[in-house]
């Protein structure tokens, strides 16, 4: 068996929250525990909300947690992260890869002409509606392009098509494609791979075995092993933690006051009352 290989990979847009904190503390438990190792990577692609001082502030509070990682490129014999912006040729070669499979196309569609093509709006305003079959363009568009171009691509997903995986906490998992999700994004017009091909790319390339984050990302597992399948790619294994919510049961985002790690810190906690105490004690003893 391949030595177990996590990673910890925080996206910079904000100041790094309890949850998230909490969720990188078992992906290191769980690397501990099979005497594996943690690779560090910045996932810094949302050129519009993400900033280097959120990266900085991000590796200063995980350090300050004590969670330590073991890989990552060599700067002054200190471990830094990957960076993800820094990591475009490959991304790019993954791209040439899905095209040359025919697993891809150019869309020009947009979000008001999915909602439209569904006749409502989407529940969710932050979420993006599912992808139409009826919008896809005919099988051989975009085949003769070199590069992704200054348009979106999307992975066409074979509608009906059942995806299972078995989750380390949450167990068996099960989706199928054309009605849980459509074709989804793979590359974003403005010249920057989407989320799911970034991921599995990296994921892909550093050799991760198991990946830990949280239960509000097992559809973005599904999506994810349709493209390791389409790029013939081995698959890790995947454990979804539960997402940590407040007293009321909304769930916690970098947008919760009081509870950043930053804010938390400066109030007097400890590490491990961070890590390990109530929610609703640490939420009322942090006045929020």
């Amino acid at each position: 068996m391949a030595a177990y290989r996590g990673r910890l990979a925080p996206t910079p847009t904000g100041l790094m929250h309890v949850g998230h904190a909490r969720t990188f503390a078992l992906a290191a438990r769980r690397a501990e525990a099979a005497g594996g190792a943690l690779i560090m990577r910045i996932e810094d692609l949302d050129g519009s909300r993400c900033r280097p001082e959120f990266s900085e502030a991000a590796l200063e509070d995980l350090r300050w947690l004590g969670l330590a990682w073991q890989e990552g490129p060599d700067v002054g014999g200190a471990r830094a992260p990957y960076v993800q912006s820094q990591r475009m040729p490959w991304f790019a070669e993954v791209w040439r890869r899905l095209h040359a499979s025919g697993a891809i196309y150019p869309c020009d569609k947009s979000r008001m002409d999915v909602e439209r093509a569904l006749s409502a709006p989407h529940a969710e305003d932050d979420a993006e509606p599912m992808f139409p079959a009826s919008l896809r363009p005919a099988s051989d568009a975009g085949r003769d392009a070199l590069n992704p171009g200054s348009t979106n691509w999307r992975f066409r997903v074979p509608d009906g098509g059942i995806i299972g995986f078995m989750d380390a906490i949450r167990g068996a998992q099960r989706f199928t494609a054309g009605t849980d999700f459509g074709d989804f994004l793979i590359w974003r017009k403005d010249g920057m791979p989407a989320y799911e091909l970034s991921v599995v790319a990296d994921d892909h390339a550093m050799g991760v075995t198991e990946v830990v984050r949280g239960a509000d990302l097992l559809l973005s597992t599904a999506r994810q092993l349709l493209l390791f399948q389409a790029l013939g790619w081995a698959a890790p294994a995947w454990a979804h933690a539960p997402l940590i919510t407040d007293a009321s049961g909304r769930r916690l985002a970098k947008r919760t006051a009081g509870l950043s790690i930053r804010e938390l810190r400066s109030r007097g906690f400890s590490p491990e009352a961070v890590l390990n105490e109530d929610l609703a004690r640490l939420a009322d003893r942090s006045g929020t």
